[in-house]
């Protein structure tokens, strides 16, 4: 009855549209009480989940990336990859999933980065090469995706929270993963412009031009380094490196590039702690959720079944990434890693899967999670996005656009599962 009434409520609640705190918390409330225990464990649980150091990290980067997101940095990377490869075929969609990456690794929010980038990329690919409007919105939601597989990541920061894995150690093996997923966003590009039969809009222009953008960019494209470079060289821990990313945009920001006053911080702050408290809500939910699953069993017994069902890793494995490809069609990213890491961990433990691996594993699935219907969250926002001239993209047309995205993704999860060495390779 226990199982029943935790999971039957949570996945009610999910399906009627509740917050997913609400459904982590009301569900284990009601379980807790079925069961007479004390709901004292309930602010214990709750802190426990959210007293952790490591966690600071994410208000800061959560803030850095909103600052180079106001900051204008948006337009100068576009600026500097147009320069780059804007003349290809099928450029402009190109350079959409090559900034992605870059903006990526500055606001570590898929959301951010579609909101961020779409309102200029969409338009271009529609009006100045021809795409169609369900294609280049697909196109923008999925590449926005990789943010949270190129560090630095929330994602990643929220799993070394819950396993104690090694931030840094996490942010390098996301590196290659969210490379390759770009690649094979791309190559569908490619194959769309050239059955499209598609021409670039505009030709090469010139090295002089490259270095303009090159240099009008480079503060925006500095961030992920000082992070990554500070952090893998011992010089600061993750949560350091965030409040370093913080100060550094500030700078960039109100002295560089000189697009931030005291009003738009203001804002800033605001957006900053509205996504944070979000953060924390669920995160203190899913330590009540936790609670309960460990305190009746359930976590033990669905552990035993993985470790006794699955036989061998390459079977568990696959499993995983059944159920996180599921889970991330109801579920954000941050949710998903509260409710099945804990069950999980300890039986990729025991067939001897590294923690490393395992978290990339769990991300790519989740960063494929943002763009599968039917709550992908950036299809959602994707059609938001106003396109002048054009009626907005509906939800069923971009979810049979991302249709050949999605699958290419998943090429990409299947080599990133079970070949180790893709996601290990740059660790010392």
């Amino acid at each position: 009855m226990t199982y029943l009434l935790l999971f039957g409520v949570f996945f009610i609640l999910l399906f009627l549209g509740a917050p997913i705190c609400m459904c982590l918390g009301l569900s284990s409330v009601l379980a807790l009480l079925h069961n007479g225990t004390s709901l004292t464990v309930v602010a214990s649980s709750v802190y426990a989940g959210i007293a952790k150091y490591l966690l600071l990290a994410v208000p800061f980067f959560v803030l850095s990336g909103n600052i180079m997101a106001r900051a204008g940095i948006s337009r100068r990377l576009i600026a500097f990859v147009d320069a780059c490869c804007g003349h290809i075929r099928g450029g402009i969609a190109v350079v959409c999933v090559v900034v992605a990456c870059f903006f990526g690794a500055i606001s570590g929010s898929g959301a951010a980065t579609v909101a961020a980038l779409g309102v200029i990329l969409v338009p271009a690919m529609i009006d100045r090469e021809g795409f169609d409007p369900p294609f280049a919105t697909g196109i923008m939601a999925a590449a926005s995706s990789i943010a949270i597989i190129i560090p630095p990541s929330i994602s990643f920061v929220v799993y070394a929270s819950i396993t104690g894995a090694s931030v840094g150690d996490l942010f390098m093996a996301g590196i290659i993963p969210g490379i390759l997923m770009g690649l094979a966003l791309i190559v569908i590009v490619e194959m769309k412009a050239r059955k499209d039969h598609l021409k670039p809009s505009h030709g090469w222009m010139g090295f002089r031009n490259l270095w303009d953008t090159f240099r009008d960019a480079v503060w925006g494209l500095l961030m992920p380094v000082i992070i990554l470079g500070g952090i893998y060289g011992g010089i600061f821990s993750a949560t350091e490196a965030a409040a370093v990313a913080v100060v550094y945009g500030l700078f960039v920001g109100v002295f560089i590039y000189k697009e931030l006053d005291l009003k738009a911080l203001a804002a800033l702050f605001v957006d900053t702690a509205k996504t944070t408290g979000g953060l924390m809500l669920i995160v203190g939910a899913a330590g009540i959720f936790s609670y309960a699953c460990t305190a009746y069993g359930i976590s033990t017994g669905v552990q035993n079944l993985l470790l006794n069902g699955s036989g061998n890793r390459y079977v568990f494995l696959l499993i995983v990434n059944i159920v996180f490809l599921v889970a991330g069609c109801f579920v954000d990213a941050n949710s998903a890693m509260y409710i099945f890491i804990p069950i999980m961990t300890p039986v990729a433990k025991a067939f001897g899967i590294d923690l490393i691996h395992f978290g990339i594993i769990a991300t790519v699935n989740l960063a494929i999670g943002q763009v599968t219907p039917p709550v992908g969250m950036n299809l959602f926002v994707a059609t938001g996005l106003r396109i002048d001239g054009h009626k907005p993209v509906t939800i069923a047309e971009i979810s049979r656009a991302v249709v050949p995205m999605i699958l290419s993704a998943l090429v990409v999860l299947l080599l990133v599962t079970y070949v180790e060495g893709i996601s290990m390779c740059l660790i010392a």
